[in-house]
């Protein structure tokens, strides 16, 4: 991940400079101090803009910090300070853990890519014989999504308050409808991944969280990473927060079966990350086949890309040139996202204690790489020209109609009206109460999708508060979008 220019190192010479090459590693890169500020700065002022109570950030050259800072309170009752040790919730970036666990067994021969996944569940339905383990790795499955609102609610079969062991998790998830046929599509499925910690669990015979301690942590010393636990005493844990109706609260319990699933229930900490990504870019854990297998976008039926150029627990794209691999992930409270720039050397880390909702920070990260390598800066958001002022008229009716109340979902797609459920619809109300009516609107962008859809970023202000609202429509001029967020100052793709 190193190609920097030469303004961005700090230059040393040694008369035994040979003698050192052959038997030390080329020194990292040392962030100046204007960068160090920037990023200071930055970091600061868009925690403000978020609200997010405390963030640590990480930041490596192949393994070797070059940051490693928190900020704000781990707990804002005990007003206790974020540090470089505090541990923050994994989310879905613990996914990449699982996928390196199982290509692990696969250079051991103990399991194969092509393998279908009822070699490991001789209970489940016909519909699962095609599945294999890579589409679950992948994302190609089919299978349906067992963490949505209406499964995962007092009614539903994964109720998050309740408890379940392994075997009966999985007799719910082979109940699940299948949602489409095999590799044509790809949906995100947290699903898959649950899925996938039941067979490390059996074909080692041992609990996927302690395989990943025997195989990856302890062995990289990362010291801090472990499965998620309520009940243990856990030095420099922090706590996750959400806003609710503008106010911060603390983060909403779950049982500890939804905290031990493989789709995301780790701790860890930016120092315990840096030992990770310097393991990636050798051979410790991974052959070089199987690393590049990891990092290859997996295709899907037709044979073109997966539109999130998803792999195995990894995102794969390319900023201006510059190749990424990347990953977010959001639980209980918390977000973080990993982002390594494998073409410059610079992997970006950034943890926060604030749910979704709110928090941003695959962004934030985007920006303190763009601080470090310019080519990498994001854009401003800035104004633009209405050309067709009628879309803002519709949104504003909309807006005024969800902010009083009114059932709208008629003129909707029935994925978004699907969305708008009752607790929902008081978070929308909150929220706009806010802006409403607003003192200045702004577009800031518009995109002509593909099929006819039309998305629309709108900045609505009212006396120094400002809210992002993301507003599309589908070719058959149905709502298709509706989408907020604090405002922010670059524009992301």
């Amino acid at each position: 991940m190193l190609r920097f220019a030469s303004r961005f190192l700090l230059m040393f010479s040694c008369t035994c400079a040979s003698l050192l090459a052959q038997t030390s590693p080329p020194p990292a890169r040392v962030l100046t101090p204007a960068q160090t500020a920037a990023i200071h700065n930055y970091v600061t002022s868009e925690m403000k803009r978020e609200r997010i109570p405390g963030l640590a950030v990480g930041i490596y050259d192949r393994g070797q910090i070059l940051l490693a800072q928190g900020y704000g309170l781990a707990n804002v009752e005990l007003a206790v300070p974020v540090k470089p040790e505090t541990i923050f919730q994994s989310g879905s970036t613990g996914k990449q853990f699982v996928s390196a666990a199982i290509m692990m067994l696969v250079e051991e021969g103990k399991l194969n890519l092509d393998d279908s996944i009822t070699k490991y569940f001789s209970d489940a339905p016909d519909t699962w014989k095609p599945i294999r383990i890579k589409n679950l790795l992948s994302h190609t499955s089919g299978l349906a999504e067992y963490e949505s609102g209406d499964r995962t609610g007092p009614k539903g079969p994964f109720y998050l308050r309740l408890d379940f062991t392994e075997a009966e998790l999985v007799t719910k998830i082979e109940a699940l409808p299948i949602e489409f046929l095999l590799g044509e599509k790809w949906n995100y499925r947290n699903t898959n991944y649950v899925l996938l910690g039941v067979i490390i669990h059996k074909i080692t015979g041992m609990f996927y969280a302690d395989y990943l301690q025997e195989r990856i942590f302890k062995p990289l010393d990362m010291t801090s990473t472990r499965l998620i636990s309520d009940a243990d005493i856990i030095p420099n844990r922090s706590s996750g927060y959400e806003i609710v109706r503008n106010e911060l609260k603390n983060q909403s319990w779950v049982s500890p079966t939804f905290n031990s699933t493989a789709d995301g229930a780790l701790y860890f900490n930016v120092l315990d990350i840096a030992k990770w990504d310097g393991a990636l870019y050798g051979t410790k854990l991974l052959t070089p086949p199987s690393l590049d297998r990891i990092w290859t976008v997996y295709p899907l039926n037709n044979g073109k890309p997966n539109p999130s150029n998803y792999g195995f627990g990894w995102e794969i794209n390319k900023i201006k040139g510059h190749k990424v691999i990347q990953h977010g992930g959001a639980w209980q409270g918390f977000t973080c996202d990993i982002s390594r720039y494998t073409d410059d050397s610079l992997t970006v880390v950034i943890l926060t204690n604030l749910g979704s909702g709110n928090s941003r920070p695959g962004q934030i990260g985007r920006v303190v790489a763009g601080l470090l390598i310019p080519e990498l800066m994001p854009s401003k958001l800035v104004a633009i020209e209405d050309k067709q002022p009628e879309l803002l008229a519709s949104l504003r009716t909309l807006l005024d109609q969800l902010a009083t109340g009114q059932d709208v979902k008629s003129q909707m797609t029935p994925e978004l009206a699907a969305r708008i459920t009752p607790e929902s619809s008081k978070t929308i109300q909150s929220r706009l109460a806010a802006v409403l009516p607003p003192d200045s609107v702004v577009l800031v962008s518009r995109d002509d999708l593909p099929d006819g859809w039309l998305r629309s970023q709108y900045r609505f202000s009212k006396k120094g508060e400002s809210l992002l609202i993301s507003y599309g429509l589908d070719k058959d001029g149905k709502v298709s979008l509706l989408g907020f967020s604090p405002d922010q100052e670059y524009k992301f793709e």
